[in-house]
């Protein structure tokens, strides 16, 4: 018995792998219908689980915690600044000092970095500065504030969507 569930769990990934990148042909019941296939259900999960499927080379938050955040296995302190797949390390430390000065880099870089930025406000969705707004608009961006927590979602969904998107995120400990 125990030989036999060795020789299992051995070969199963290997059958999932199969039924999941193969293109079966479908199988015939008695009366001529295509019977339905497992790997509808494994591409199901396949679609859902992009936790996965992200390349290498491509940015994605992990974590966060009240004073920083998890990119990619790497845990970092403070507030970060994403522009492509460019991850820096970004001074502001409160929603108030953030200013256009602080987001200069988005004047800088041509072509226009991205279609999006994602404004991480901390534990809060807060009130962003008027000046700070007409900056972004007069990029060619559009602005996103919601909390942080949900801006690094949201950052992953659009980045793994191929999507040209930016954050600048303060921790979620920022009140």
């Amino acid at each position: 018995m125990a030989l036999i569930r060795q020789r299992a769990v051995k070969t199963l990934p290997n059958l999932i792998q199969s039924l999941c990148y193969e293109s079966p042909k479908p199988a015939i019941d008695g009366r001529g219908q295509a019977l339905p296939s497992l790997r509808r259900a494994f591409s199901l999960y396949d679609q859902i689980n992009l936790i996965d499927n992200v390349p290498l080379d491509q940015l994605r938050f992990q974590g966060f915690t009240d004073s920083g955040f998890t990119v990619n296995g790497i845990e970092y302190e403070g507030s970060l600044l994403c522009v492509g797949n460019l991850l820096l390390s970004w001074s502001p430390k409160h929603l108030s000092h953030i200013t256009p000065q602080s987001l200069s880099i988005f004047q800088i870089v041509r072509p226009i970095p991205a279609e999006i930025l994602i404004l991480g406000c901390g534990r809060q969705i807060q009130q962003i500065n008027p000046e700070v707004r007409h900056f972004i608009r007069s990029t060619g961006m559009k602005l996103e504030a919601i909390d942080s927590r949900n801006a690094a979602s949201t950052y992953n969904i659009l980045n793994e969507e191929g999507r040209i998107v930016a954050a600048a995120l303060l921790p979620y400990g920022v009140y």
